[in-house]
């Protein structure tokens, strides 16, 4: 089975490697320390992957992080705080560092009080963009513990019933610990889509889906030109609306974080916040119990019948990690638009770009 996902926009197929050590070179001209370097590649590497290059989760992070970074809407090396500290919660206070660094000095707090706790949560205020929601619900699963990751985001979904944007898209990472396979990875927007992919499709002139958003009179529509200013529809319907909100109240209210039609508008002050929850499962029953009925669940799910014998039935992140082994052999494809710019800004910064 293959997992790629062709379109005429990409241009070239790159090791694994090679966009890692360029990642991290241009982190570090950018003022990361190493440790942000490190966190941020590996978390845009994960998201090349995984993603469809629509989705703008790679390389593509790298314009948004160089032009905040000068316009100081990006901290490098930020002074982050832990402001409360407890046996089963923690806040911490990024000072408009990396959102990716924060989110995981957070999921990694999470996972060390939750062995201990049983389960435990970590709030983020004045954070940034935090990259994929499931990078970081992996890391608690590679500990062996459920993961769970929120954030709010820029407003883009109308509450149900209207059609003036209030809440965002607001992502979820759920990430389930197997014994001796991949994780159960779960990584999703609240929206049906996202501009990005919207854009993707504007780009190819390609009719979108007409369940993805709605124009700013609040028509439905499968033209992205007419939609781009318009909000995006909810998963579910209004039951993505309410996970949308009950979000916002987790990572934004809770926090202390801007939410609603606040956050992400100050472009050099995206004040966004994040939930990490951590869950030990062994604090129910003992890990071989856990790890021999979860595999029994999913002989289960994976032996129900398909209804089209060429798509089986998979698990949530399975097409990922397809995806992410047949890039490994065969390449990670990058943007001819995307390339170009990352050889511009990096002349700019005094980076080598190979690309």
């Amino acid at each position: 089975m293959s997992y790629e996902v062709q379109d005429s926009t990409l241009v070239n197929l790159y090791a694994l490697d090679k966009l890692r050590d360029f990642t991290l070179s241009y982190m570090r001209g950018l003022g990361a320390t190493e440790e942000e370097a490190e966190i941020i590649s590996d978390g845009l590497m994960t998201a090349s992957q995984w993603w469809h290059p629509g989705q703008g989760q790679g390389l593509e992070k790298l314009f948004r992080y160089t032009r905040r970074v000068k316009n100081g809407g990006i901290v490098p090396d930020a002074p982050m705080t832990w402001l409360r500290d407890a046996p089963s919660y923690a806040l911490l206070d990024a000072a408009k560092g990396f959102g990716y660094v924060a989110a995981q000095r957070a999921m990694r707090r999470a996972v060390e009080k939750a062995k201990t706790s049983g389960i435990a949560m970590v709030g983020v205020r004045h954070s940034n963009h935090f990259g994929i929601a499931g990078y970081h619900a992996l890391t608690a699963a590679k500990a062996g513990l459920i993961g769970w990751a929120m954030t709010n985001a820029a407003a883009e979904m109308a509450p149900w019933g209207s059609a003036k944007v209030v809440l965002g898209t607001n992502p979820w990472g759920l990430a389930i610990p197997r014994s001796a396979d991949h994780a159960i990875v779960l990584d999703m927007a609240l929206t049906m889509s996202g501009k990005g992919m919207m854009r993707w499709y504007e780009r190819e002139r390609r009719p979108m889906p007409d369940n993805w958003a709605l124009t700013p009179a609040g028509q439905p529509t499968t033209d992205p030109s007419a939609a781009m200013k318009g909000p995006l529809l909810p998963i579910g319907e209004y039951k993505g609306y309410g996970l949308s909100l009950f979000t916002d109240v987790l990572a934004g209210v809770m926090t202390g974080a801007l939410f609603g039609l606040d956050v992400f508008q100050d472009d050099r002050n995206f004040d966004v916040g994040h939930m990490l929850v951590a869950i030990n499962p062994s604090a129910m029953m003992s890990q071989s119990d856990f790890d021999r009925r979860l595999e029994e669940l999913v002989s289960q799910v994976k032996g129900a019948p398909p209804i089209d014998s060429e798509r089986p039935v998979m698990l949530p992140g399975e097409v990922e990690f397809g995806r992410m082994d047949e890039r490994r052999a065969a390449g990670i494809p990058v943007a001819r638009e995307t390339v170009a710019q990352l050889r511009a800004l990096s002349a700019e910064i005094g980076v080598r770009c190979d690309l």
